[in-house]
């Protein structure tokens, strides 16, 4: 039978209830000195291409500590999914995260929403056949630039971010471009479901459910990437680079007309979703690329952010619009949108910091000068209460979290309105009105 973290209010106290078939075993929580401690103890688990199947909960009773589990998890599905891989998307063995920098990643061969909801609902190819890019990105497999080992290059179609609250402009005045991605354990379940399409969403008529992970197998995963094209100012040696159509979609804004080029992006945003036992409503990791923007209230430490200028003196920055999404019409082929200027709001906690610090040095030492040590956990967001009948939420913990590059302009401690990965998905639905299970990716059948 599942276990269920179930918070307690005692008193002043706040204790930790490990319950099983309704039966609870409550234990008070560490002293705060021993929290500290045991946040700050070393992490000795080597950097590994597997997927961490399971939750990390396993006994520690205090939310701190439970919270350090949670990252932990954040930073071993992180490395796994950024490992090379070999022209099957199957992690490379012999080798580390940081080494074949040119390789492509196993996330980068899990399949784009585009290749899933496809036009009048028509069912998807299946897992291992690629499906073409728009008509104006061109699809000769004979031009060598056109191609990857082993896939075509991604498509990046979006230049929204959720809910339609603007686009995010870098220094260079480019649009940030995003994609979603599912795992084919979520792939699996779309396809065999019918829930492609409208129709078959309505033939299903029940909530979706997407499978869990076991002890050994690795459930559902989605993923969200950010990526910026590499321009002037930019170091590539800093990111992790790849080639990639990048797409004007006309369905996006209106007045947006279809164009299509491979460039030369970076990523710098990576937000993964993952359904492991004990937590239904999935667990929430969120990375970026250490230079995106400084925090709000703290002093600029360096001379070049992604999406902030410290003395506002190139390109028409506005430095009293501090997260202020630019103004309509929005089309990214407009070379005249003005820089965004993006501060974060919520500052990194202080042991997710010093978590960040450990793995960049684990990734230093096993390769120098990686890139992948050029990026940090801004939080893992999870379920304090998993099984509350109550409360769909779960309880998440932390209450809010946001990434600067993908939810730029919701970011804050407002009820109802801020960031919060749980609460916001916990609202998706399907074409058919029914639950989808945390993800919006299901309203996308056509």
């Amino acid at each position: 039978m599942k276990k269920n973290r179930v918070l307690l209010i005692a008193g002043a106290g706040l204790l930790l209830a490990a319950c099983d078939g309704g039966k609870g075993e409550t234990v008070n929580l560490q002293s705060s000195a021993a929290l500290a401690s045991s946040s700050s103890s070393p992490v000795d688990e080597p950097l590994s291409p597997d997927i961490p199947p399971k939750e990390p909960f396993g006994g520690t009773v205090s939310i701190e500590s439970l919270q350090r589990d949670f990252d932990i998890f954040s930073w071993q599905s992180f490395i796994a999914l950024n490992w090379p891989a070999d022209a099957g998307g199957n992690p490379l063995t012999g080798v580390t995260i940081g080494e074949q920098p040119g390789a492509m990643r196993v996330w980068q061969y899990y399949k784009e929403s585009r290749d899933i909801f496809l036009p009048e609902g028509a069912k998807p190819p299946g897992w291992d056949q690629p499906f073409p890019p728009p008509a104006s990105c061109g699809n000769d497999a004979t031009k060598p630039l056109l191609r990857q080992v082993g896939k075509t290059p991604n498509v990046l179609d979006e230049s929204a971010e959720p809910f339609q609250t603007g686009p995010l402009i870098d220094q260079n005045g480019q649009y940030t471009r995003y994609e979603i991605l599912t795992n084919q354990v979520m792939f699996d379940y779309i396809l065999d479901n019918d829930l492609y399409s409208k129709a078959g969403q309505t033939e299903f008529d029940a909530k979706a459910e997407f499978p869990f992970g076991s002890d050994t197998e690795v459930g559902s995963i989605m993923l969200k990437a950010a990526w910026k094209v590499m321009g002037e100012g930019d170091d590539p040696s800093l990111f992790y680079t790849t080639e990639a159509y990048v797409y004007n979609n006309p369905h996006e804004n209106s007045g947006v007309t279809a164009a299509c080029q491979l460039q030369r992006v970076g990523l710098v945003g990576f937000h993964i979703g993952t359904k492991v036992e004990n937590n239904p409503q999935w667990i929430w990791s969120t990375f970026e690329h250490v230079n995106n923007a400084p925090t709000q209230g703290q002093t600029p430490d360096k001379d070049h952010y992604n999406y902030y200028s410290p003395d506002c003196a190139d390109g028409g920055v506005d430095c009293t619009a501090v997260n202020e999404p630019p103004p309509r019409p929005w089309n990214p082929a407009n070379k005249n949108t003005p820089p965004s200027q993006i501060e974060r709001v919520i500052p990194i906690a202080d042991d997710t910091a010093e978590l960040n610090r450990q793995y960049q040095q684990k990734l230093q030492a096993a390769v120098p000068g990686t890139v992948w040590a050029n990026y940090e956990l801004i939080s893992t967001q999870w379920p304090t209460a998993a099984g509350d009948v109550t409360d769909e939420t779960g309880v998440p913990a932390p209450t809010f979290l946001a990434n600067t590059t993908l939810e730029t302009y919701i970011q804050g401690r407002v009820k109802q309105t801020s960031s919060s990965c749980i609460q916001c998905h916990n609202n998706a639905a399907m074409t058919n009105g029914k639950k989808s299970d945390f993800t919006y990716l299901l309203e996308r059948a056509q």
